[in-house]
């Protein structure tokens, strides 16, 4: 998920190694550095990553009884995620507050559209399929543009087939699996009036992911440094009434308190 920076401001990703695997005192070495080092630490990881890697983070995060470290896990494809992630690296060169800019990322998956072009929807399970969608999908040559976020969207390929877009401006990336098609290229990228189109490598959850190898993954997004910090900065930000830190939202990201229900009193009989 480290993609390539966009300029020399990026914040550098930190790659944690394999942490279903590996013993956990490295795995507690590495998170209490990396707290130390920078003070705040944003944990990107996704759905699709192995039960194993979940727990040994939430471990992690107990044993250090640290509120500096927040867990993020959206409901994002991968390479959806990765682009997220650069965002917020993006966003760590500004002067956010470390509530705000971890915060930050549950705001900006609103503004992500995910999905791929699929050989096969047999094993997706993700994203809502009907049975006739699986059984053509058996059919050899069989193709489908799926939209995974942020509303689940199927459609079979075929002439002047699409999938609804944003209605703003973004760029486009591209990440290629084992499928041959320009149908991304030639027909979503005017569709959604990308202004921008790029390439990446297809992030290694990607066929766990959609259920095959046989893919190619893209994400539109906001690209401009400027309006993702005006639309963080613009939006209500809150103190966490456990911690104290500013965030936005209810729910804090770093010590996971939610604001205390205040009981509204009795009537009288």
């Amino acid at each position: 998920m480290a993609l390539p920076a966009h300029d020399e401001r990026t914040v550098p990703a930190v790659v944690l190694g394999d942490l279903g695997r590996e013993p956990l005192e490295l795995s507690l070495a590495d998170l209490q550095t990396l707290t130390e080092q920078h003070g705040h630490v944003v944990v990107v990881c996704s759905q699709a990553a192995p039960r194993a890697v979940v727990q040994r983070l939430r471990t992690v995060r107990s044993l250090l009884e640290s509120d500096r470290i927040a867990l993020f896990s959206p409901a994002l494809p991968p390479l959806g995620l990765a682009v997220l992630a650069r965002q917020l690296r993006q966003l760590a060169s500004c002067d956010l507050s470390p509530g705000i800019l971890a915060s930050a990322g549950r705001l900006l998956t609103h503004y992500i559209h995910a999905g791929a072009l699929l050989g096969s929807v047999a094993k997706l399970d993700r994203v809502p399929v009907d049975l006739k969608s699986h059984a053509k999908s058996w059919v050899p040559g069989s193709q489908f543009g799926v939209l995974a976020h942020p509303t689940p969207h199927l459609v079979k390929m075929g002439p002047g087939a699409t999938l609804p877009g944003p209605e703003f401006g973004t760029a486009m990336l591209v990440a290629r699996g084992q499928l041959q098609s320009d149908w991304v290229t030639s027909t979503l990228v005017p569709s959604w009036r990308a202004q921008g189109l790029r390439e990446a490598a297809l992030p290694a959850e990607s066929a766990t992911w959609w259920g095959t190898p046989k893919l190619i993954e893209f994400c539109a997004y906001l690209p401009d440094l400027s309006v993702l910090y005006q639309l963080v900065t613009s939006v209500r930000q809150n103190s966490c009434h456990w911690c104290g830190i500013d965030v936005i939202g209810d729910r804090c990201v770093f010590c996971c308190a939610v604001p205390p229900v205040h009981e509204q009193p009795a009537r009288a009989g």
